[in-house]
């Protein structure tokens, strides 16, 4: 049952610390051994760890299939895709982030790094504040599927709007409240200058980079939450799909514009989970229709993409 009237969740207290402590060290090794040098990484390094993140998060799922069942380990592969298909989709405004704030090459996994450390922190509030509403006024279900069937109705009608995340409000507040430097320092947050402790432009580009993904989660995560109710389940997909986003940007980074159909694949997606939440109790889609559905809608839009190439601008 999609949405079943028990959503007590099977995360029990030692689960949560326990999965907590464990993305906790993954990031450590990261980038206290694994990345500790600053650098750029190749097409194929990135190949690599998309691959290494992609092949951890299919042991998790293995894990939630043998623990707790078919249907919550189901819920989990298609929280994860979802998820990780909005991720690719705002992959291109990082990459404008970082072009606007001319984030050095070298630093720009150090800014995403610390970006998805912040999003574990939000994402597990935003989750638990969102099951919690669900749980108390059930009525909020269907607040939320309106929500994502009208951003997917906008994202779907929307024309090729250049985003500018650098001049979002927590942007432009940080720089009045924050002495900056003009220049970056290595990969320093904070330097001493003209007798002043202040902020670097990599702190900004991290102050910035976190806003932008509290806007991603206000879409993806009601999106989840259409798919499974389980706190747990739903949280654990978040954080498996943006533990692979900073490797995924870098393989993709040279190619995203090429497909230039994903975003009516999403759409479409975002119109069907959320129509599934107005829909309620009344007509329940399995966990793996939804999932094929999913997939499918996705797989059309990238082949779309490929197939019928975007038109050269012109001038070039």
């Amino acid at each position: 049952m999609l949405l079943s009237a028990d959503h007590v969740g099977v995360g029990s207290p030692a689960l949560w610390v326990g999965f907590s402590v464990f993305v906790v060290a993954l990031l450590a090794l990261d980038l206290g051994v694994l990345n500790r040098k600053a650098h750029a990484p190749s097409l194929g390094e990135a190949a690599r760890w998309t691959a290494l993140w992609v092949g951890i998060a299919a042991a998790f799922n293995v894990f939630v299939y043998v623990r707790f069942g078919h249907e919550k380990g189901a819920e989990f592969t298609a929280g994860y895709v979802v998820e990780e298909a909005l991720s690719i989709d705002n992959l291109f405004v990082f990459l404008v982030l970082f072009r606007s704030l001319a984030v050095p090459a070298a630093y720009q996994h150090r800014v995403l790094f610390w970006g998805i450390l912040g999003a574990l922190v939000t994402r597990g509030i935003f989750i638990l504040v969102g099951s919690a509403l669900l749980d108390r006024f059930h009525w909020m279900i269907f607040v939320f599927g309106g929500f994502l069937v009208i951003t997917g109705g906008k994202l779907l009608f929307a024309g090729e709007v250049e985003p500018h995340p650098e001049k979002n409000i927590i942007a432009r507040m940080f720089r009045r409240i924050f002495p900056m430097t003009a220049d970056y320092h290595g990969g320093n947050f904070f330097v001493h200058e003209d007798g002043r402790r202040k902020a670097t432009p990599l702190l900004l580009a991290v102050v910035a980079a976190e806003a932008t993904d509290v806007l991603f989660a206000t879409d993806s995560i009601p999106a989840v939450f259409a798919i499974s109710r389980d706190p747990f389940i739903v949280y654990t997909s978040n954080i498996f799909a943006i533990l692979g986003l900073r490797s995924l940007y870098f393989l993709l980074a040279g190619i995203m514009d090429r497909f230039h159909y994903l975003k009516y694949g999403l759409a479409f997606v975002l119109i069907f989970v959320g129509g599934k939440m107005l829909l309620g109790e009344s007509y329940e889609v399995p966990v793996l229709w939804s999932l094929a559905v999913i997939l499918g809608l996705l797989a059309i839009s990238i082949v779309a993409s490929l197939l019928r190439p975007r038109p050269p601008a012109s001038g070039h």
